[in-house]
Protein backbone atom coordinates (compact mmCIF):
# COMPACT_ATOMS: atom_id res chain seq x y z
CA UNK A 1 0.00 0.00 0.00
CA UNK A 2 1.40 3.59 -1.12
CA UNK A 3 1.09 5.99 1.79
CA UNK A 4 2.05 9.43 0.03
CA UNK A 5 3.42 12.04 2.12
CA UNK A 6 2.73 15.63 1.62
CA UNK A 7 5.36 18.18 1.41
CA UNK A 8 4.31 21.64 2.35
CA UNK A 9 6.19 24.95 1.49
CA UNK A 10 6.09 28.43 2.89
CA UNK A 11 8.00 30.00 0.20
CA UNK A 12 9.70 33.49 1.14
CA UNK A 13 7.65 34.56 3.56
CA UNK A 14 9.35 38.09 4.32
CA UNK A 15 9.19 39.84 7.58
CA UNK A 16 10.77 42.63 9.67
CA UNK A 17 12.59 41.78 13.42
CA UNK A 18 14.85 42.85 15.76
CA UNK A 19 17.60 40.30 14.57
CA UNK A 20 21.49 40.80 15.52
CA UNK A 21 23.86 41.86 18.61
CA UNK A 22 25.35 44.97 17.31
CA UNK A 23 23.33 47.81 18.57
CA UNK A 24 22.46 48.90 15.07
CA UNK A 25 20.54 46.07 14.86
CA UNK A 26 19.31 46.20 18.03
CA UNK A 27 17.80 49.38 17.27
CA UNK A 28 16.73 48.83 14.24
CA UNK A 29 14.04 46.49 13.13
CA UNK A 30 15.74 44.05 9.50
CA UNK A 31 14.10 41.92 7.05
CA UNK A 32 14.22 38.28 7.14
CA UNK A 33 13.25 35.88 4.18
CA UNK A 34 11.73 32.46 6.01
CA UNK A 35 10.94 29.33 4.04
CA UNK A 36 9.56 26.31 5.81
CA UNK A 37 9.30 22.95 4.48
CA UNK A 38 6.52 20.23 6.86
CA UNK A 39 5.90 16.33 5.85
CA UNK A 40 3.41 14.77 7.47
CA UNK A 41 1.60 11.52 5.88
CA UNK A 42 -1.27 12.77 3.64
CA UNK A 43 -3.41 9.80 3.17
CA UNK A 44 -5.90 10.44 5.79
CA UNK A 45 -6.70 14.22 4.59
CA UNK A 46 -6.94 13.10 0.84
CA UNK A 47 -9.31 10.35 1.56
CA UNK A 48 -11.98 12.31 3.87
CA UNK A 49 -11.23 15.44 2.80
CA UNK A 50 -11.73 16.64 6.14
CA UNK A 51 -8.96 19.57 7.20
CA UNK A 52 -8.79 18.60 10.79
CA UNK A 53 -7.12 15.62 8.77
CA UNK A 54 -4.63 17.77 7.38
CA UNK A 55 -1.81 19.77 8.50
CA UNK A 56 -2.95 23.77 8.80
CA UNK A 57 -0.25 25.66 6.95
CA UNK A 58 -1.87 28.72 7.52
CA UNK A 59 -1.96 28.85 11.36
CA UNK A 60 1.36 27.84 11.42
CA UNK A 61 2.20 30.28 9.20
CA UNK A 62 0.11 33.43 11.81
CA UNK A 63 2.16 31.70 14.57
CA UNK A 64 5.24 32.15 12.62
CA UNK A 65 4.68 35.90 11.95
CA UNK A 66 3.53 36.62 15.56
CA UNK A 67 6.80 35.50 17.01
CA UNK A 68 9.15 36.68 14.54
CA UNK A 69 7.53 40.23 14.70
CA UNK A 70 6.83 40.23 18.68
CA UNK A 71 10.11 39.80 19.53
CA UNK A 72 14.20 40.31 19.74
CA UNK A 73 16.66 37.58 18.62
CA UNK A 74 20.51 38.11 18.83
CA UNK A 75 21.12 34.83 16.62
CA UNK A 76 19.78 33.17 13.68
CA UNK A 77 20.20 29.90 15.44
CA UNK A 78 17.47 31.13 18.09
CA UNK A 79 14.75 32.11 15.30
CA UNK A 80 15.40 29.50 12.92
CA UNK A 81 14.91 27.07 16.32
CA UNK A 82 11.94 28.58 17.25
CA UNK A 83 10.44 28.82 13.93
CA UNK A 84 11.14 24.99 13.44
CA UNK A 85 9.52 24.49 16.70
CA UNK A 86 6.06 25.71 15.49
CA UNK A 87 6.28 23.80 12.52
CA UNK A 88 6.91 20.32 14.86
CA UNK A 89 3.73 21.13 17.01
CA UNK A 90 1.29 18.96 14.80
CA UNK A 91 2.12 15.18 16.23
CA UNK A 92 1.44 14.26 12.38
CA UNK A 93 4.38 15.99 11.21
CA UNK A 94 7.20 13.33 10.59
CA UNK A 95 9.57 16.30 9.22
CA UNK A 96 10.52 20.20 9.05
CA UNK A 97 13.22 22.22 7.78
CA UNK A 98 13.10 25.84 8.01
CA UNK A 99 15.76 28.11 6.77
CA UNK A 100 16.06 31.80 7.89
CA UNK A 101 17.86 34.62 5.80
CA UNK A 102 19.37 37.86 6.43
CA UNK A 103 19.44 39.99 3.27
CA UNK A 104 22.29 41.84 2.64
CA UNK A 105 23.85 40.84 5.97
CA UNK A 106 26.97 40.82 4.40
CA UNK A 107 29.03 42.79 1.76
CA UNK A 108 28.39 41.65 -1.67
CA UNK A 109 26.25 39.10 -0.56
CA UNK A 110 22.62 38.44 -1.42
CA UNK A 111 22.21 37.27 1.93
CA UNK A 112 23.27 35.17 5.00
CA UNK A 113 21.21 32.17 5.84
CA UNK A 114 20.65 29.70 8.63
CA UNK A 115 18.80 26.01 8.23
CA UNK A 116 18.22 23.30 10.59
CA UNK A 117 15.62 20.31 10.12
CA UNK A 118 14.36 18.05 12.87
CA UNK A 119 12.67 14.28 12.12
CA UNK A 120 10.13 13.12 14.55
CA UNK A 121 10.48 9.22 15.65
CA UNK A 122 7.85 7.02 14.26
Amino acid sequence: MIKPEAQIHIKNLRLRTYIGFNESEKQNKQDVVINAWIHYPASQAYDTDNVENAVNYRTICKEMIAHTESNRFLLLEKLTADLLELCMTSNNVTFAKVEVAKPHALRFADSVSLTLSATREQ
